[in-house]
């Protein structure tokens, strides 16, 4: 069978120079989607706001829901991963589904969503990098300095082959959840402010306050998981690696924000978690760092929100450049974008051309003087936030689509029932995203409108491009390359 909706590289024995190459196993992949998830940076920043603004100490529950979710909507994704070479992951799968418009589309809503997360994180990091400085005593230093200083290091490891990222961002992992283990540890060792906390174990809890501000906060807290799928070219065998990093990934990132953010809540105690997330959201990590591990603790939390900020960038950075490098292969981008390094085996230009973006975008922070953090962040991870629980929802729509349409693997659980029940968690996440996108961009309705605006405009954009240039993302191949019924079944 074969299907003319697929963005991927018509890669023929002869044409090396478009291929990436690589012996990543299940662990590198695993720790490039957590690094991504920035699991220290989530629990500085994030949980606050969830807690403060979500359901209280019932807010560890929402990761148990996201984590349910995203189990389910990973059952059809990965079986796609089986049949679907290519490393565009979402906008590859939804080629597949519904055609080359809509997967032009979704490819650029990925690139729109991931740039904005990204541009993001270095206004965080530059302006976490003067943070510190300035508070031991160095100068002031303008937060884009640092960011420009950040953009040539992750530039330089994204150029060369992915194994050196994925070493670096294995030391800088383990850093990261280390000490919020150490503080986690500790928390539950003392017994909390007032016993360890149970407002989770009641289902009633998770409905207070505001349970759909929850869920916004939690589900950001997982940006960046397709890539176990997006990195499959570099895989030592896809077929197995992509499926079990995927769930790895997402059990290990739902198992330690449950976990951490549970500790929070037990170390401040149900009512005064609320309380010390609403009037110092900055400051309840170190915080509870120095109450019940020491001083020296609290300085380490600083210095690895630091380097959890670098680690998202870098792998944010790996992730888009394999984006551009597919589109660049399937001329929906210019062609160079999809040739390899002859040595380093990686997406050379297109990581140029990812790192001359990332540079547009702190250029225009800087010319339009917005807040690094209250506005840059905010801004760019609200926008991104919402393109990308969009496309997970319309990816499990077309792996639904694109198995009853091709009969190429007969488990019900993996082609119908899991990402069903997926599509409609994420469905309706989706609805409560946009709903609050106010909320996630400092409360302006206008702001969230034009934003509205651009995410539409840019999926509508990848279709018309699909019309205007009928051989973009438009290759013939045979749709079951790889595996065949018999090994599916057994």
């Amino acid at each position: 069978m074969t299907t003319d909706a697929v963005l991927q590289p018509g890669v023929t024995a002869g044409d090396q120079g478009h291929r990436l190459a690589g012996r990543l196993g299940p662990t590198a992949i695993v720790f490039m989607v957590v690094a991504a998830a920035a699991p220290l940076t989530v629990v500085a920043g994030t949980f606050p706001i969830g807690i403060a603004a979500g359901n209280g100490a019932a807010y560890p529950a929402s990761y148990i829901v996201c984590t349910a979710v995203l189990l389910l909507f990973a059952v059809g994704f990965t079986a796609m991963a089986r049949h679907i070479r290519g490393a565009g992951a979402f906008y590859t799968y939804i080629a597949h589904g519904f055609g080359r418009h809509v997967g032009l589309g979704a490819a650029f809503l990925a690139l729109l969503s991931y740039t904005a997360v990204q541009g993001g994180v270095y206004g965080y990091i530059g302006a976490a990098l003067d943070g510190i400085v300035t508070s031991h005593g160095g100068p002031a230093v303008p937060w884009y300095l640092y960011a420009l200083a950040m953009l040539a290091v992750v530039g330089t490891l994204g150029y060369r082959h992915i194994e050196l990222s994925g070493k670096v961002l294995g030391v800088l992992l383990v850093c990261e959840v280390g000490i919020v283990l150490v503080i986690n540890l500790a928390v539950v060792g003392r017994g909390g402010a007032e016993g360890l906390s149970t407002a989770v174990l009641h289902p009633a809890n998770f409905f207070t306050g505001a349970p759909g501000i929850a869920l916004i906060f939690a589900l950001a807290g997982y940006i960046g998981f397709e890539a176990t799928a997006v990195f499959r070219d570099e895989a030592r065998d896809p077929a197995r690696t992509i499926p079990r990093a995927t769930y790895v990934a997402l059990l290990l990132i739902g198992g330690f924000y449950t976990f951490s953010s549970w500790a929070m809540v037990s170390a401040w105690g149900d009512e005064g978690a609320v309380l010390k997330s609403a009037e110092d959201p900055e400051g309840i990590l170190p915080e509870t760092a120095v109450r019940y591990v020491g001083a020296v603790t609290g300085d380490l939390v600083q210095i690895f929100l630091i380097t959890s900020l670098f680690a998202a960038l870098l792998s944010f950075h790996n992730v888009l450049a394999r984006y551009i490098f597919s589109l660049g292969n399937t001329r929906a981008l210019p062609r160079r974008c999809g040739r390899s390094h002859a040595r380093h085996s990686s997406p050379h230009i297109a990581s140029v051309v990812q790192t001359v973006s990332a540079l547009v975008l702190i250029l225009a922070a800087v010319v339009t003087h917005l807040d690094p953090v209250t506005q840059v962040f905010a801004w760019f991870v609200g926008t991104a936030s919402v393109g990308i629980v969009v496309l997970m929802t319309i990816t499990s729509a077309a792996v639904v689509v694109y198995f009853r349409r091709h009969r190429v693997d007969p488990r019900p659980w993996h082609t119908l029932v899991a990402p069903t029940l997926g599509f409609l968690g994420l469905a309706a996440l989706s609805v409560l995203t946009a709903a609050n996108l106010p909320l996630l961009v400092g409360g302006s309705a206008t702001l969230a409108g034009v934003i509205g605006v651009l995410l539409v405009g840019t999926f509508l954009g990848g279709i018309a491009l699909a019309v205007l240039r009928p051989h973009a993302a438009h290759h013939d191949i045979d749709e079951n390359p790889e595996i065949t019924k018999e090994k599916i079944t057994r």
